[in-house]
């Protein structure tokens, strides 16, 4: 079930073989989310820290009229709520986009092996730096970019990234994303998805339909997205 993480940890981060000891050593629960649960709420106080296995979930804010505002979106290996080492409440919620599988790790085995093996630590304190980077970045794409460029930066985002997690298939990404999920993260009416849907198709660029992501030109996609995937620090782009 962690070798989901390893891999995602080695693709900014060095992992010695005692690393890698370490990681599996951390003993973990499985469970399986429906679409929508949530995995956390905010101002929750957990006391273990999640990895997707499969599926997607999201991070996001819930605010007081109900309105969800999407913050990120995250795939297998990823470590979703790893802040929640470092704080003591949750300040936002991570749900799942369709259905997902999560490992949860015991903050003090976590903390333990960060002692042991300072390493790992570094890795996964990475990891929410790289997290960082990637809420900066949507501040920008939702406030500074057009909207063909603001979603398909959010598209270039989750390609490049499942591409490097190799969990593309030939050109396609299952990413179970709702349009009205989709108008949540990037500040977008369902008239405005749905128009921005339909000039990036006209650019034979991509597309997305019922939750798959097909990239049919990624050099014309990151053009019109403006995409430099500098912020997410990988040590061997996948593209």
């Amino acid at each position: 079930m962690l070798q989901t993480l390893i891999r995602k940890l080695r693709e900014h981060s060095r992992l010695t073989a005692e690393d890698l000891v370490a990681l599996n050593a951390l003993s973990h629960t499985v469970k399986k989310l429906k679409s929508n649960e949530d995995l956390i709420r905010q101002g929750d106080d957990p006391d273990v820290s999640a990895v997707v296995v499969s599926g997607m979930v999201a991070r996001y804010h819930l605010l007081q009229n109900g309105v969800r505002q999407y913050l990120s979106f995250h795939m297998a290996g990823d470590m979703p709520d790893s802040q929640a080492l470092f704080i003591d409440k949750m300040d936002h919620a991570v749900c799942a986009i369709g259905p997902a599988l999560i490992a949860s790790i015991p903050h003090k085995e976590l903390l333990a092996a960060f002692n042991r093996r300072p390493s790992v630590g570094f890795a996964i304190w990475r990891e929410t730096l790289i997290d960082a980077a990637i809420f900066r970045e949507a501040i920008t794409n939702n406030s500074a970019r057009t909207m063909p460029a603001r979603m398909g930066h959010l598209f270039c985002e989750l390609f490049y990234r499942a591409r490097a997690s190799g969990l593309v298939e030939g050109n396609t990404f299952v990413a179970p994303i709702s349009l009205v999920q989709l108008g949540e993260t990037l500040g977008m009416s369902i008239a405005t998805v749905n128009r921005t849907l339909h000039e990036l198709r006209a650019s034979r660029a991509v597309d997305f339909q019922r939750g798959r992501l097909h990239v049919g030109n990624w050099k014309r996609l990151a053009e019109i997205a403006q995409f430099n995937p500098g912020y997410l620090h990988q040590k061997k782009p996948p593209l």
